[in-house]
């Protein structure tokens, strides 16, 4: 093999491995994308269910129904704020999930 074909060799390798980086690059950014919406999503959730809570709490009269409704509700609540998306596959079945939420 030739000097100048190795370094056609070398000259391919290192343009593909530019690539695998930029691509790399680009799932990351659309991983971070994806966890910043769904962050926004949780803390808009949140506060549905907070406006929730102080409906029941002035609307609902039987303090035991009232009582187990905003458990419950604080329960869920908590439930959002803990979670995460660790992997691009992870958030978009999240964000799927949440999307079918908001349109029932």
């Amino acid at each position: 093999m030739s000097d100048e074909q190795k370094w056609s060799d070398i000259s391919k390798d290192m343009a593909n491995v530019a690539k695998k980086i930029k691509s790399n690059i680009d799932e990351e950014d659309l991983v971070e994308d994806l966890k910043d919406t769904f962050k926004n999503t949780i803390e808009n959730t949140s506060q549905l269910i907070n406006n929730i809570i102080k409906t029941v709490e002035t609307s609902v009269t039987d303090e035991e129904i009232k009582k187990e409704t905003k458990e419950i509700v604080n329960n869920i609540n908590s439930e959002l704020k803990n979670l995460q998306c660790i992997n691009l596959e992870q958030c978009m079945k999240i964000r799927m999930n949440l999307e079918m939420i908001y349109q029932n």
